[in-house]
């Protein structure tokens, strides 16, 4: 087996559209990118660690201590081997400690010690898209040079329809190769 040609951080944060990460995950690994996958405690709520290990064929991180493998810091050694990351779904929570430089788990953690290209797919329900302060967070996150994957319109899990629904894996994938791409 070849070692993959790049590496990517994805990033899982606790929404219903998690179910649509693991499509990307698998795609971009059948792709021959190496991934490695970091979900917040709230995202397992949604899909299982083994979902992603299995797709990845390794193992997924979500604690900021007692990883092992990591002596120097899960959040220091992930973000040092990878050339991108990708949070994928973002909720509004995520994009306010992002946007604000707020360190409370090992995603954001990553996230601030990450120095590379980040892309982030927010998902959430419509009226919380909306809201003024998580416009003023992406606005912020975009200023900041992160690229954000607009979320589309579309039936939502809430039983309502408008924008807040996570892009499509392929959508997000286009992205992460343009950007791949743009820092070859």
């Amino acid at each position: 087996m070849t070692a993959p040609s790049r590496e990517l951080l994805i990033g899982v944060t606790g929404g219903i559209a998690a179910f649509k990460t693991a499509a990307l995950v698998s795609q971009l690994v059948q792709s021959g990118l190496g991934v490695t996958v970091v979900m917040t405690e709230a995202a397992e709520q949604f899909v299982g660690r083994a979902t992603f290990e299995a797709l990845t064929g390794r193992r997924v991180y979500s604690h900021v201590f007692g990883n092992d493998d990591t002596p120097l810091g899960a959040h220091i050694q992930l973000a040092q081997r990878a050339q991108l990351l990708c949070v994928a779904p973002a909720t509004a929570h995520f994009l306010a400690q992002a946007a604000h430089g707020l360190a409370g788990d090992l995603l954001t953690t990553l996230y601030l010690a990450f120095r590379g290209p980040v892309i982030v797919a927010p998902a959430m329900n419509c009226e919380m898209w909306e809201h003024a302060a998580v416009q003023r967070n992406v606005a912020q996150l975009r200023a900041d040079g992160v690229q954000i994957v607009d979320p589309e319109e579309g039936w939502l899990s809430c039983r309502t329809r408008g924008a807040g629904r996570m892009a499509s894996p392929e959508t997000i994938r286009a992205t992460i190769d343009r950007v791949l791409s743009a820092t070859s």
